[in-house]
């Protein structure tokens, strides 16, 4: 058996084996839990070495106007909100847990260090390695406590706020 594969025409080894090279361990930080549009909202700060993200304010500046829509989405109430200092640019992720065991995702993008230049991501646009992980993490968070947990729920809340990822992500 051949222990190569393949490829078909639409895979791209060289961008592959580029992205490879230069992927790295970004440092996430969790920034607490805040109120944002009407909503719990858990912060985290994702920053590329050498990078620091914009401020949790301004980014619950921005991700409130979104949120404060949330009703008409079918939102829950609970949210994540991700300030990630990126090697291209800024990115605010709004990641809001909506009926039917389904969620809904906001990106907002501009140029570093210019969080006035935000705006709404391009259609299509989704997390990148590094956001999927945090989110991946909150997924795990959201199913272990809230829908699977018992008790009020109230306490179940309670234990998705203080359940966060920090440290690495790669």
């Amino acid at each position: 058996m051949s222990e190569t594969l393949t490829l078909p025409g639409a895979v791209d080894a060289a961008a592959l084996l580029s992205l490879s090279g230069g992927h790295h361990a970004r440092a996430v930080r969790a920034l607490g839990v805040r109120e944002s549009g009407g909503h719990l909202v858990k912060v985290y700060a994702l920053e590329k070495p050498g990078r620091s993200a914009i401020d949790a304010e301004t980014g619950l500046d921005i991700a409130g106007g979104h949120l404060a829509l949330g009703a008409l989405r079918g939102s829950l109430g609970l949210s994540v909100l991700i300030l990630h200092a990126g090697g291209d640019g800024d990115y605010v992720i709004i990641h809001t847990w909506i009926e039917g065991h389904m969620s809904d995702l906001a990106i907002f993008a501009g140029p570093a260090g210019d969080p006035a230049g935000l705006r709404p991501g391009r259609a299509g646009l989704a997390p990148c390695v590094w956001e999927a992980a945090i989110l991946a993490h909150e997924r795990e968070a959201f199913v272990r406590h809230v829908l699977d947990g018992d008790g009020p729920i109230g306490r179940r809340v309670s234990a998705w706020s203080a359940d966060v990822i920090s440290g690495e992500v790669r």
